[in-house]
């Protein structure tokens, strides 16, 4: 069984990939922030 359908661009694969780690970002973001009480900003010394 041979697959020839793309995997990069504008594609199902690749949507469902950048939402999942999407979420795990926004997830370990959240979770740092509430280990270390600062924001994402203060953080990286924006805020």
């Amino acid at each position: 069984m041979t697959d020839s359908t793309s995997r990069f661009g504008f594609v199902a694969f690749a949507e469902t990939w950048n939402g999942r780690l999407a979420m795990l970002g926004f997830v370990i973001g959240l979770g740092t922030e509430i280990l270390t009480g600062q924001g994402i900003l203060a953080q990286i010394g924006l805020g």
